[in-house]
């Protein structure tokens, strides 16, 4: 791991790839190879492509960060407006700086007093870069930004990749769509204000790649708000992609001396899908994630809200943590209810102190109560929105993102607050600072239930610049209250899955991946999470949720669940003695391999779609002990017996478990090669099988 350089060519060397960049005679940083190491020497600029008059050499070229102008007519990284109405950048390479891992690049345009720096940064032990961009305006005139990607990337070769995003939705997050780009463009992007349940603020690009094979290159982007990712594929097969916020109601003022650094992006190759999703699980856990709690196992928790919705009290709340402590669980979370008048969805919010008809003593003599049961107690707000029927809008309506001219749309009765404003961030900030000293609660749910609209403000002298503005206050709040309540856990959740990005893994320790909680549905859902996200911050819930009238086994949704952060949100009244001793009986198993499951490897044996069973081997660091979910809902009836190909084992060291009535005892190597008969034709079969090397 390591910069290297050669002239005007410099070499980011991670643990199995070179990352090389060259700056030209004319100043800009052109891409020169991403892939399998070279002996640095060998590296040089290729010869353009001017082939007429119509084809310029620029517009050909695979730069690092093309700004818009000259004679380059594909998608920019950056436009900008000066102030005498010149709309064009020409930059010079002004200055270079490496460390041992990190390098900056310096780009200064030829007659106005505006530069960019390109920041690049490799990591010990992994094929991950983070890029960024910051922009200085040297002189005293505004500078307007109409585009502002964090990085531009262009890939190896010229044969059409395929470009895998997703196209979700509320309770079917991360669905993915997997496209051969041959020509043209895609956009995946977010308009709503912050990154939503559809598309994603990512791409993966591959040729033939499969979960073990094929070279995959990715990049996420860090950002929790409006995003927008370009792909594209020219004349010469060159493949391009740009990710940054959303240039859509895009601007950003820079005034004179002034510097603003975009938010960062994850980018990196693996081999096979497997390798990309474990390398991001550990950079996320070593890297990424605040560090209070990044190499600690979350507690199993326990969520009120199925059993009482807004019909919270002492008494009841009480009841409901005797069997939650019964069940095994170490948190217990008390949802929506407990504040305001909040006793449905259409008041309440904004109102941020505790009901003294629900909770005439406060919230302490609760929290006691769930202490002195073995648990730690936790809280649901929404601190983003306000109810039309608040005292909080009553008092400041003018709180709220508005147009004096315009009738507010309310999504779920409720508005969305301008948390560009400095006293609705201090607000916000003193309302759960309170909560927090007066209280001991050990975990915040921070909620987000609707998009933007009526994006307006008179606080707002550049309207536009809102979307970076409020995204920044969120996690600056985050931020302050993490610093003053070291021990409180935060989760990032967005009607489930609206605010799941690595922007939001910077500032918040896991998040809510779904509001659907149907262990069928999970499978997927859960899946498409954990191929590019850290499998610790995925909370995975075992809920009586029963939509489509099947009636799927506990033991079943168990399964499913603790394949990430388990955690409980049924209705615990219903459940019989025998219910809670096997809740009990799994939360115990999980507690036995959750530092596997969180911290380990993950691979993905069999697909649910493509073999009729999910299997998924967890892996501890050590290669000690491993974790076997195995899960199928249903198998056709003529479905074949099939060999299960572990993978992840030491080849050398004999491996002992249990699996139905056969106990085992082979190597890793013949584990992998050679396999396990494996015969299901059973509905909702589930295996947990514990793995130890001998």
């Amino acid at each position: 791991m390591s910069i290297l350089a050669n002239g005007n060519i410099y070499i980011l060397e991670t643990k199995n790839t070179h990352y090389v960049v060259g700056i030209d005679r004319h100043g800009y940083a052109h891409r020169l190879h991403w892939g399998a190491k070279c002996p640095i020497t060998d590296y040089d600029f290729p010869r353009g492509v001017n082939e007429n008059a119509t084809i310029p050499e620029l517009d050909s070229c695979r730069l690092e960060y093309t700004p818009f102008g000259k004679t380059m007519y594909r998608e920019c990284a950056i436009k900008a407006s000066f102030a005498d109405g010149c709309r064009e950048i020409n930059p010079e390479a002004v200055g270079a700086k490496a460390t041992d891992d990190t390098l900056s690049l310096t780009f200064r345009d030829e007659y106005y007093p505006l530069s960019y720096t390109l920041q690049y940064r490799v990591y010990e032990g992994f094929d991950i870069i983070t890029r960024t961009v910051t922009v200085t305006n040297h002189g005293t005139d505004d500078i307007h930004f109409e585009k502002l990607m964090s990085a531009e990337i262009a890939l190896p070769g010229t044969k059409p990749f395929h470009i895998m995003n997703t196209n979700g939705a509320w309770g079917a997050e991360g669905t993915p769509t997997n496209t051969l780009l041959d020509g043209g463009e895609l956009v995946f992007e977010s308009r709503r204000g912050h990154s939503g349940h559809n598309m994603s603020p990512y791409f993966i690009a591959y040729r033939n790649a499969d979960e073990r094979s094929g070279e995959v290159f990715y990049a996420h982007l860090a950002w929790s708000g409006s995003f927008r990712i370009e792909v594209s594929r020219d004349l010469f097969g060159v493949t391009r992609a740009e990710l940054g916020m959303n240039s859509f109601d895009f601007e950003h003022v820079l005034e004179g001396g002034e510097s603003f650094t975009a938010p960062a992006v994850i980018l990196g190759r693996g081999i096979g899908f497997g390798d990309m999703s474990r390398q991001l699980n550990r950079f996320g856990v070593q890297h990424v994630l605040p560090k209070n709690f990044a190499d600690k196992p979350l507690p199993v928790l326990y969520n009120s809200w199925e059993a009482t919705e807004f019909d919270v009290n002492v008494t009841d709340q009480t009841a409901l943590a005797v069997k939650a402590a019964a069940a095994g669980c170490e948190l217990f979370v008390m949802d929506d209810g407990w504040f305001g008048a909040r006793n449905t969805d259409h008041a309440g919010l904004g109102d941020w102190f505790v009901n003294k008809e629900k909770f005439p003593n406060g919230l302490g003599e609760l929290i006691q109560n769930v202490n002195e049961l073995g648990m730690d107690f936790g809280l649901w707000v929404e601190p983003e929105m306000v109810n039309p029927d608040s005292d909080l809008f009553r008092a400041h309506p003018d709180w709220a993102y508005h147009y004096p001219t315009r009738k507010a749309n309310e999504i779920r009765w409720q508005l969305v607050l301008n948390m560009t404003k400095p006293e609705v961030q201090a607000y916000i900030f003193d309302c759960l600072d309170t909560l927090l000293r007066e209280n001991n609660i050990k975990y915040i749910k921070w909620d987000m239930n609707r998009p933007f609209s009526e994006t307006g403000g008179e606080n707002l002298a550049h309207p536009k610049m809102l979307w970076y503005y409020h995204t920044k206050a969120v996690y600056d709040i985050v931020d302050r209250l993490k610093a003053a309540h070291p021990e409180v856990q935060f989760e990032s959740c967005s009607s489930g899955g609206g605010r799941c990005d690595w922007g939001a893994l910077y500032h918040y320790d896991q998040v809510w991946t779904s509001d659907n909680t149907d262990a069928i549905d999970r499978i997927v859902i859960q899946k498409a999470y954990g191929l590019t996200h850290p499998i610790k911050t995925m909370r995975a819930w075992v809920t009586d949720i029963n939509w489509y009238n099947r009636n799927t086994p506990l033991a079943f949704r168990f399964n499913i669940a603790m394949r990430g952060a388990l955690s409980l949100g049924g209705n615990l009244k219903h459940y019989s003695d025998e219910d809670i001793a096997l809740c009990r009986h799994y939360t115990d198993l999980y507690k036995s391999v959750r530092n596997t499951v969180q911290f380990g490897d993950l691979y993905r044996l069999l697909d649910i779609d493509e073999d009729e069973i999910a299997a998924d081997l967890y892996v501890s660091s050590g290669k000690t002990e491993a974790v076997l979910f195995i899960a199928s809902v249903n198998t056709r009836c003529m479905k074949k017996p099939q060999p299960l190909y572990f993978d992840g084992l030491e080849d050398d060291r004999i491996y002992t478990f249990d699996i139905e009535d056969q106990h085992v005892e082979k190597s890793g190597a013949y584990l992998k090669n050679v396999g396990l008969p494996l015969d299901i034709k059973k509905q909702y079969y589930n295996q947990v099988i514990v793995i130890k090397a001998k």
